[in-house]
């Protein structure tokens, strides 16, 4: 059995043992780092997944970017234990973020990842949509959390320190056609 929780302050060092676990310790010098650097994370957004034993077995965050004019959640890093992979871990984590980053009123969410895994959970390839070099443009990948949310959004990705930090963006950072998701 697996317990999400909102990861806290307290959670902070064991997080990022595990990421330096899966990722290596120079994961802070890729491109989507750079878009992280000095910008809180949403912290609605980031949930620690433990097994019973309290025993931390997968982690997500989630930050802040503007892509253009408009705001998105960018997804990750999400990394699971190297002993807990292939149980699922991963994608609750994901199905955890996406239904409430759609419950705080986001309209889209973007990762850098491989299609083949991610298009399970309806990420689809983003056109236009220009992450920081090195970057490989076939790895940039959105998801609607309104429909047609990534419908005329391209431009370059860039950080949104201006978030709101309770978690819920700002009514016009979506433009008209998603303002109705805001009121909910």
């Amino acid at each position: 059995m697996i317990e999400l929780a909102e990861e806290t302050a307290h959670d902070w060092w064991e997080v990022e043992a595990l990421y330096d676990l899966c990722f290596a310790p120079g994961r802070t010098a890729l491109s989507s780092y750079r878009l992280r650097d000095g910008v809180d994370p949403v912290a609605k957004l980031c949930f620690t997944a433990r097994d019973n034993d309290g025993i931390l077995a997968g982690v997500i965050r989630n930050w802040p970017v503007h892509v253009g004019d408009r705001l998105a959640i960018l997804l990750g890093p999400v990394a699971v234990h190297p002993t807990r992979q292939g149980e699922g871990v991963g994608g609750i984590l994901m199905r955890k973020v996406l239904n409430r980053a759609h419950d705080l009123g986001w309209s889209r969410v973007m990762l850098v990842g491989d299609y083949p895994y991610y298009k399970r959970f309806g990420f689809f390839p983003l056109k236009g949509v220009l992450m920081p070099p090195p970057t490989n443009p076939d790895r940039v990948l959105g998801y609607d959390l309104a429909p047609g949310a990534w419908v005329g959004v391209h431009g370059d990705v860039t950080q949104a320190p201006d978030c709101n930090p309770g978690g819920r963006p700002h009514l016009n950072d979506h433009g008209p056609e998603h303002a109705d998701a805001q009121s909910r």
